[in-house]
């Protein structure tokens, strides 16, 4: 996904070598200091953070626990892009958590429940999108995902330069492929 994602930073190299608790670590380095997320860079980390688990259901038929991070990682990450950064519309508004025991009671979190529920509602539509996003371009790119797969069954390790040559051979040409995050995620939301 970080590889065929405009708005990604890009990758340095992808393992499936177990490292603590991961399975195999994709690794990604910016380009420069980031201070700022804009909302499509994070869409696209969205996206990214799916990938596994629907790479899971394509070409395993099945779901393992392995994708239990990614999908923790991105709950957090749209919960925060709705209650933090005023990235949903809901608006600019900050949307607090109760904070300890005490603040258990839904009231002390400073909303009402019927907001608690359209808040749990955003993040739901956030976490969707990236999953439905990252369900197009696998689809789409199922030979590509195949090449890298079957490359790091062999050799474990992929670096950046294996990567991109990997991928120039396998990806389906850019006519049929979503140019941004924004476009997959318009056609994602269109009804079929």
């Amino acid at each position: 996904m970080a590889a065929l994602l405009p708005d990604a930073d890009p990758l340095h190299k992808v393992t499936i070598i177990p490292r603590g608790r991961a399975l195999g670590v994709t690794m990604q380095l910016p380009e420069a200091d980031r201070y700022t997320h804009s909302k499509p860079f994070i869409e696209t980390q969205l996206a990214i953070l799916m990938g596994g688990r629907i790479a899971e259901e394509l070409f395993l038929r099945q779901m393992t626990s392995g994708a239990s991070n990614d999908i923790e990682r991105a709950t957090e990450l749209a919960r925060k892009m709705v209650c933090e950064l005023g990235m949903s519309p809901l608006g600019p508004l900050h949307f607090r958590r109760p904070s300890g025991a005490f603040d258990s009671d839904p009231r002390a979190s400073g909303f009402s429940e019927e907001t608690a529920r359209r808040v749990d509602d955003e993040i739901r539509v956030l976490v969707m999108r990236g999953y439905e996003t990252a369900r197009q371009i696998i689809e789409r790119q199922r030979a590509a995902v195949k090449a890298l797969a079957e490359e790091l069954l062999e050799e474990e390790s992929v670096d950046a330069s294996r990567l991109k040559a990997i991928l120039a051979g396998a990806v389906v040409p850019a006519t049929s492929f979503p140019q941004t995050v924004r476009e997959a995620l318009s056609e994602a939301a269109r009804p079929t």
